[in-house]
């Protein structure tokens, strides 16, 4: 059994004018690889983490096929890696951070090295490396071909498992955090079985991490595991926090269409080694669209497979002469996949469409995890640092995850007193909440998934962007302190008005109304309360509210 902290002030130094923090754990919520890396990257100061489901279960870490990106090879460089990130963002990626994170890269991946993760080695003891779409260079780190996520996770796990000052609790979900004299002082936990009974746990907290992963789940065609639905974007805001870069969701363009939900993943790295796409008449239409062909940014990839399926021709990954009899073998996972499906990679055509895949918004924080509001972290795909710009660079996701939570973990560590084992949490009963009808909710649920799907996709537009809106802030209201449903509706809400607000195309946000970029790249800054200014304004079809500046991102 873990420890648990100290219920005393256990963080001292604090950048607080007051000079105080409350009692409590420091508690991180989600058990994905950002989560699971802070919290062994905190050791030997006890930690409590909060696990939707069994650790490995239900995370998108699991799920990552393609690897990480780390400047390792041969004749690459941080500086090299930097430059191509910074390229791909589609001028919103801040080059600090980009060069703080890519230099930091080689010391993560020996980190995972010591915690047990078999990368791919020869038999030199070199890394084998793959090339992702926009790297100029091999430089994404794997294991096993394609089972990189799944190889690090159980790594990861075996090793919390290991460590006595990491307690995990399974199969709670955060839905709220309590906020007193303006700083995180507990987590309102709830048991995924029991959520709508109106039965909830007080978890008291002198700091928060969240590392809760993304928002693919308030899509209808998505990579990721339904525990993504972007809430902690929600419960974060209420709490104070500033949503950053909404509007950036990235579509992955080669999900397999085999209606599965979640949508299973072709990854890039099928691509990369000389995969290509076709449209129904056995045409390869990357090539028209980009230099790069396949291998092009994603947001080009995926918008040039969204318009052959808008226009019924279909579109099919080819993998059979570049990758052919060899595929079971350097691809597992998505093999196993097409198996399911009944296709044969070897000889068939694999049906493909793009999928809400990766948020490059978030809450924001700098480069330490820290968040606007005091005692609140935030790591891996909930956060924004800055680093993904308009448009993630292929398998920079996973870096950026151990990089920021190992800085977190620094940060918080300075500010750490010891801790001794004090036995059991002591969670309080919480019930003051009301709930929506159990009817209804299934309903508006699969609606906000259609909306966004449909308004906030691959492609959008003012009409659709201010309908969104509008629908998802009534939906919100009809939630009946349901807080699922609100947490889904207001992270929903985040990204739509982020992208009613930019009138312009950048990287993975594309406007039709809107098809030029703005030669003066601006960062979206959010707040609720701007969200309700928003809401206000639209419903007057009279008045254009919905171009206002975004603000430029200083840290």
């Amino acid at each position: 059994m873990a420890r648990l902290l100290q219920e005393k002030a256990l963080i001292a130094g604090f950048e607080d004018p007051k000079g105080s923090f409350g009692p409590g754990d420091i508690v991180v919520v989600g058990a994905g690889l950002a989560g699971l890396f802070t919290a062994l990257k905190l050791a030997p100061l006890p930690v409590t983490v909060i696990s939707p489901a069994p650790l490995g279960e239900g995370a998108s870490s699991v799920w990552a096929q393609g690897g990480i990106a780390a400047a390792v090879g041969e004749g690459d460089t941080p500086d090299a890696h930097a430059t191509d990130t910074i390229a791909a963002g589609a001028g919103l990626v801040k080059d600090f951070v980009a060069k703080t994170i890519t230099g930091e890269a080689p010391d993560r991946i020996r980190d995972l090295l010591r915690y047990g993760v078999p990368f791919d080695k020869s038999l030199e003891g070199y890394f084998v490396l793959s090339k992702e779409a926009a790297h100029s260079a091999k430089r994404v780190v794997r294991v096993s071909g394609d089972r990189a996520g799944a190889a690090i996770m159980q790594a990861l796990i075996a090793q919390v498992r290991r460590t006595p000052s990491i307690r995990v609790l399974e199969g709670f979900e955060a839905e709220d955090l309590i906020v007193e004299d303006g700083r995180i002082a507990g987590v309102r936990l709830i048991r995924g079985a029991q959520r709508g009974n109106g039965t909830y746990k007080l978890l008291p907290a002198a700091g928060v991490v969240f590392a809760t992963g993304g928002i693919g789940g308030l899509y209808n065609v998505t990579t990721n595991p339904a525990y993504a639905r972007g809430e902690a974007l929600a419960i974060a805001a209420r709490a104070g926090a500033i949503i950053a870069d909404a509007e950036f969701v990235q579509f992955h363009p080669t999900a397999l269409d085999v209606g599965q939900d979640p949508a299973p993943l072709a990854t890039e790295a099928l691509r990369g080694e000389g995969s290509i796409l076709v449209n129904g008449d056995g045409h390869r239409f990357m090539k028209d669209l980009h230099a790069d062909a396949e291998l092009a940014p994603r947001d080009i990839v995926a918008r040039g497979v969204f318009a052959e399926i808008a226009a019924g021709r279909g579109v099919y990954l080819d993998c059979r002469e570049a990758i052919g009899a060899d595929f079971a073998k350097r691809f597992p996972t998505v093999y196993g996949y097409c198996v399911e499906a009944g296709l044969d990679p070897q000889h068939d055509l694999l049906p493909v469409a793009p999928a809400a895949h990766y948020h490059m918004g978030g809450i924001a924080t700098d480069l330490k995890g820290r968040s606007s509001v005091e005692g609140l972290w935030a790591v891996g795909e909930v956060a924004c640092t800055g680093l993904h710009g308009g448009n993630r660079l292929a398998s920079n996701s996973l870096l950026e995850a151990v990089v920021i939570a190992a800085r977190a973990a620094a940060d918080i560590a300075k500010l750490a007193d010891g801790a001794e084992d004090l036995g059991p949490v002591a969670l309080t009963r919480f019930e003051d909440l009301k709930i929506a009808n159990k009817a209804q909710r299934g309903e508006l649920l699969e609606e906000i998934r259609i909306i966004m799907s449909r308004d906030a996709g691959v492609i959008r537009d003012r009409a659709g962007l201010r309908r969104a809106f509008n629908r998802l802030t009534r939906i919100e209201q009809a939630g009946n302190g349901d807080l699922v449903l609100a947490n889904m509706a207001l992270a929903a809400r985040f990204v739509v008005g982020s992208a009613l607000k930019r009138r312009e195309s950048r990287g993975a946000h594309f406007r039709s109304d809107y098809p030029q970029t703005e030669a003066y790249a601006r960062h979206s800054l959010l707040r609720l309360g701007d969200l309700e200014e928003l809401y206000q304004c639209t419903r007057n079809s009279e008045i254009d509210c919905d171009g206002e500046e975004a603000t430029v991102w200083a840290q």
